[in-house]
């Protein structure tokens, strides 16, 4: 029998655990000694959130956090969480134009970011972006180009010019009566907005899909119960807090059972191995490549990982050989999960308890309280056993929409409720689900969703490309690799570095094109449209043909 939904919110769980296990170590740093138990990570929230209510964050402003796995992320979720603001999470990998159309589109009131990562100086893109910082008295910012953004928080010790940082905001808080916050955070519901998270569709353009307390607390209270968590379970977490298997299927699994996670800022294979060695971490996640990693370092074999017991691959396609090394070699017995941001996000999962067979061939069945179909893309209609369709769901995990675009919302949730994925699949006989395709056209490239309208409107703005068209090669590393097929403007020519050249800087690295395709005309159907699929047929043979491994 399932149990009853749960109406939690992320704070007065928080706040639960705190009383009732004050001393239980809640977040690890194994790599600089840094261990939050429950009771001192909720006072640091506390602090936090009156730090945001000083400089005027309110109920349903929107606080984007910009950042890799640092510990304040988490901090910041809970602290907006406590005062009904709405988190926007921003992928570590964005540029200037990427940070600018989410800052504008989600109307960020107040910015948060590190100080960078990898080759890119988010300070120097916001100042860039926001050039008033420099000029203007803090508290009283006004932009021209985000007519909303009030602050921009740096997060860390350092201060940069027109900006707040989190240890001044921290003092603050420590320093201030807890009575307003206590008032406001008694006023939250469990589904009231929590975060935002972008991510695009057909139209090539990213959305925010918005997420109550209710859609993914209860996923995470489902996904840890496929895998029997308690709350002296330790998890190691390598994977990105942006993206929803960091968020929710990560933390919310650990906060809705108390206990532990043990986090690694950047993912590192040798970090992780040493992490779950050192911290007998029992619980281990990563998308497929992660796990290839961790397995092929040189330094393996000098790590016992014996007290993992189990954890996720999710992300991308899960090849058998690695979910049966991963088993073997690293004694954990993984998981799948299935799912989208939109659908907060698990809609199937397999269990710790089902046999290898089913946990490295299928998505599993649907999760408690969630009704999965596969629905025949055409008619609508329910498929019978074993008949491929579209993927879709209802319950409590849906969206509550993406951001002030109904007209997409609608497009996505059809008139019975049900939320339609693009991706195909089928259901054996015993309610298993497994995924056949796409409809859409979205790449997956180690874990990362890309979506090839973004990248060719981008590409587009190249003077001399007539057009361009964007599919996924398939990759024996990553899965899938982004290829472009360019037919140039007559008369004028490039080259594939001169593509890749101007794309540096101004996307992510892993949206920018590793194969580029020059080519005189497309594959086109009878209608006048372009045949994708076939480009990615001509992509294949002429890498196989000059000698490219790519199967």
């Amino acid at each position: 029998m399932e149990q009853e939904l749960k109406d939690y919110t992320l704070g007065g769980l928080l706040e639960e655990w705190a009383t009732s296990q004050p001393d239980h170590e809640f977040m690890i740093y194994p790599d600089r000694g840094l261990r939050f138990s429950y009771k001192e990570f909720n006072e640091r929230v506390d602090n936090l959130a009156k730090g945001l209510l000083a400089i005027g964050v309110k109920k349903g402003d929107k606080v984007g956090v910009w950042a890799k796995n640092v510990p304040d992320w988490l901090t910041f979720m809970f602290a907006t969480s406590k005062i009904g603001a709405v988190m926007v999470t921003v992928n570590t990998n964005y540029k200037s134009a990427e940070v600018k159309y989410i800052m504008q589109n989600a109307d960020i009131h107040t910015m948060c970011m590190v100080n960078g990562y990898r080759d890119s100086d988010y300070v120097q893109m916001i100042y860039d972006l926001v050039p008033e910082l420099r000029t203007q008295e803090r508290g009283h910012l006004r932009s021209e180009m985000f007519p909303e953004l009030r602050n921009v928080v740096y997060i860390g010790q350092e201060k940069q010019r027109g900006m707040y940082n989190t240890a001044e905001l921290i003092m603050v808080g420590a320093h201030t009566d807890s009575a307003e916050l206590r008032r406001i955070h008694a006023g939250i519901d469990t589904h009231d907005e929590l975060m935002m998270q972008y991510t695009s569709g057909t139209t090539g353009f990213p959305k925010g899909v918005i997420l109550t307390h209710h859609n993914i607390l209860n996923n995470g209270w489902d996904i840890g119960e496929c895998m029997e968590y308690t709350n002296q379970d330790k998890l190691l977490v390598c994977v990105p807090l942006f993206h929803c298997f960091g968020c929710v299927l990560a933390l919310c699994a650990v906060i809705t059972h108390g206990a532990t996670m043990v986090m690694v800022e950047d993912f590192d294979p040798l970090k992780v191995l040493a992490s779950v060695h050192k911290e007998r971490c029992t619980l281990l996640y990563g998308v497929p490549t992660m796990f290839i990693a961790e397995l092929n370092h040189p330094m393996f074999d000098m790590f016992d990982l014996t007290c993992l017991r189990t954890g996720i691959m999710a992300g991308a396609v899960c090849p058998i050989e690695t979910m049966n090394q991963v088993m073997e070699r690293m004694h954990c017995k993984v998981i799948s999960v299935y799912g989208l941001t939109e659908t907060s996000p698990g809609m199937t999962a397999t269990r710790v308890s089902e046999s290898t067979e089913i946990r490295a061939t299928t998505v599993g069945r649907h999760l408690p309280h969630v009704e999965v179909k596969v629905l025949d893309p055409q008619t609508n209609e329910e498929c019978p056993v074993g008949v491929q369709g579209e993927m879709c769901c209802r319950g409590y995990n849906i969206m509550k929409g993406y951001y002030k675009n109904p007209e997409a919302t609608a497009e996505v949730i059809d008139k019975n409720g049900f939320l339609h994925s693009g991706d195909l699949g089928v259901m054996d006989e015993n309610g298993y689900f497994r995924i056949t395709g796409r409809i859409k056209e979205m790449i997956i490239r180690g874990g990362e969703n890309i979506y090839p309208r973004e990248i060719e409107n981008f590409l587009r703005n190249i003077p001399t490309i007539e057009n361009v068209e964007v599919v996924g090669i398939p990759s024996p590393k990553y899965g899938e690799e982004v290829g472009a097929f360019i037919k140039m403007k007559q008369g004028t020519k490039m080259t594939e570095e001169d593509v890749k050249l101007f794309c540096r800087g101004n996307i992510a690295r892993y949206k920018i094109p590793k194969y580029i395709f020059f080519i005189d005309e497309f594959p086109m159907t009878a209608s006048g449209k372009i045949q994708k699929f076939k480009l990615k047929d001509w992509g294949v043979e002429l890498l196989e043909k000059a000698g490219v491994e790519i199967v």
